[in-house]
């Protein structure tokens, strides 16, 4: 699947649209040095799609799962204007990935190797990447059970009457009670899934829902390869006697003696060896941290969703929708003189749309806009802005203190003051 997203990625002109093109990038704190490389970036993005089919064929594995972590992890922390949550879905589950032995069985290298040869491994590389589903499932159900989503069908409410013109199931799209529909069954399908895909009894069931939902959202939503991607993911919760009926199909047709995976063998893990402890000991530790990363918006004050600190890398998957409008002006220390700025003459569109209600893209900008001013000769660049944010139907309303000199606020973990406060609430998670 990701062999496949990346081709598309290239084939699309992406890499060109929002790596090359761009004058200006968005970087992630503490990751500030990560950056486009020119027309370079199209051998990264190769280098990254030539990993992912050895990682899927099993061919050189271990070297193949690391390039591919890194060269894919270096193409998100590029610019965080395209970040979405599959994104570092995909780069957690192949962070794990390092540590398992997943070319076992039925893989290039085992076919060449009998030393690596395994019939089975134990259950914890499995289950891990189970756990990890389970999480990105039932903490995007968790996102949803607020006021907005469960009281008042927010987003969809403004999302789903845009989508009327899709066949047989358009017209229905702008009925109130259908919008109430998608949100709670969204709600309660992201909630159950990965019980109902744990519990053998009904697990055929859940897969069949898996698709309905995901192939659903394809159709209503611009998600990419999502879909498919959670689709695929999701076979994981199989028994192994499925995934070898598969297995021993495709070597079949290309004609490969598969009997030879059936050996019997085990892979067995030295849990006294200190190597092996520690490795464990991480995993678990980094498992922890998936589970408690995504609560850390409860250290911050205000609405999550207006100041967004916290927001990305928690599983909060399409819970609101923003707009923004945002006019910057640099004001020249000494002579007052006053410069209003033509963002199409930095960012992209898609670029003035994200950075428009995200206070970290308004708080980089600034910076970006008095070093550029200051190199043109303005004396000590001082940036405001006068900044408006609609969220989830709500009317527009100040977003930023428009008497902060932004080019003396730096980015931290701490809260950003000089966002205005919501005025508003939405109860729940």
């Amino acid at each position: 699947m990701m062999l496949f997203s990346i081709i598309r990625f290239i084939s699309y002109g992406w890499v060109d649209k929002f790596y090359i093109q761009p004058k200006f990038h968005f970087t992630y704190y503490g990751f500030e040095w990560v950056k486009p490389i020119g027309i370079y970036t199209y051998l990264l993005f190769i280098i990254c799609g030539l990993s992912a089919f050895f990682v899927a064929i099993g061919y050189k594995y271990k070297i193949a799962i690391i390039t591919f972590f890194l060269s894919f992890t270096y193409i998100e922390l590029m610019d965080k204007t395209t970040y979405l949550n599959h994104y570092y879905f995909i780069s957690v589950i192949s962070f794990i990935l390092i540590f398992l032995p997943a070319n076992a069985t039925h893989s290039v290298d085992a076919y060449k190797n009998t030393k690596i040869r395994f019939q089975e491994v134990p259950s914890w590389t499995i289950d891990i990447l189970k756990l990890m589903l389970a999480i990105v499932y039932f903490y995007a159900g968790l996102a949803k059970l607020n006021s907005d989503w469960l009281i008042e069908a927010m987003p969809l409410k403004i999302w789903l009457p845009n989508q009327s013109n899709i066949p047989l199931i358009g017209s229905f799209l702008h009925e109130t009670w259908i919008q109430y529909a998608f949100s709670w069954t969204g709600a309660i399908y992201d909630l159950s899934i990965p019980f109902l895909l744990y519990n053998k009894r009904t697990r055929n069931f859940a897969f069949f829902l898996v698709v309905i939902f995901h192939i659903l959202t394809k159709i209503l939503f611009p998600i990419g390869v999502f879909p498919y991607v959670m689709i695929i993911s999701t076979l994981i919760f199989f028994d192994a006697s499925l995934h070898k009926k598969c297995m021993d199909f495709i070597l079949k047709i290309i004609q490969v003696d598969f009997t030879q995976f059936s050996n019997g063998l085990s892979f067995k893990v030295d849990t006294n060896r200190l190597s092996t402890k520690i490795k464990l000991t991480f995993l678990a530790l980094f498992m922890v941290f998936q589970l408690i990363f995504p609560f850390r918006y409860m250290l911050y004050p205000d609405e999550l969703f207006w100041t967004e600190e916290g927001f990305r890398f928690s599983w909060r998957v399409m819970l609101m929708e923003k707009a923004g409008y945002t006019q910057f002006y640099v004001i020249d220390s000494k002579t007052k003189r006053k410069t209003y700025i033509d963002n199409s003459r930095f960012l992209t569109p898609f670029q003035e749309k994200q950075m428009s209600f995200q206070p970290d893209f308004i708080l980089q900008y600034a910076h970006y806009l008095h070093d550029y001013y200051k190199e043109t000769g303005i004396n000590e660049p001082i940036v405001k802005v006068d900044s408006y944010v609609a969220l989830n139907g709500r009317l527009s309303k100040r977003y930023i203190d428009p008497n902060i000199d932004l080019a003396k606020e730096y980015e931290s973990f701490q809260h950003k003051t000089w966002i205005l406060p919501f005025n508003d609430e939405i109860k729940g998670f």
